[in-house]
């Protein structure tokens, strides 16, 4: 099933990851959002190990182009592509990071406008609105 996620930063202009479609091996369009995270980090872990792991496979010569420069300095983040990581992830722990941030209030998630708070909470997908990720942030600093 494809779904589009997007994906925020609280205080940031420009969305981290803009209206992506992504498909999910679900059969069944009504999930619980326990389940939906399940899937999403799985699409994520799967990308990651497909991405190139060998030394010799760096872009050395691969330079950002002008209009790209801006959009990289506004997210907080130069890189060039290259994978500094070389381990393998392991899908059950990544999993059950995801869901634990999610019930500590590490992130948000709306669909459409309908912000998603519990785990057992379920959704239709198949009414396609987009899926939206929220980073939440803390605020630095105390008087104590």
């Amino acid at each position: 099933m494809n779904i589009s996620i997007s994906v925020k930063q609280l205080g940031k202009k420009h969305p981290l990851l803009q209206e992506k479609s992504i498909a999910l091996p679900i059969d069944n369009p009504l999930i619980t959002i326990q389940k939906l995270i399940e899937s999403v980090v799985e699409y994520q872990v799967q990308l990651f190990h497909a991405s190139s792991f060998e030394f010799e496979d760096e872009d050395k010569i691969h330079l950002p182009k002008e209009n790209y420069l801006p959009i990289l300095t506004d997210t907080g983040k130069v890189g060039f592509g290259a994978l500094y990581n070389h381990n393998k992830v392991d899908l059950a722990k990544a999993q059950e990071t995801a869901l634990q941030a999610f019930e500590d209030g590490m992130y948000a998630i709306f669909y459409g406008d309908d912000q998603l708070e519990t785990l057992t909470e379920q959704i239709d997908l198949s009414q396609n609105k987009t899926l939206t990720f929220i980073r939440l942030t803390f605020l630095a600093g105390s008087y104590w």
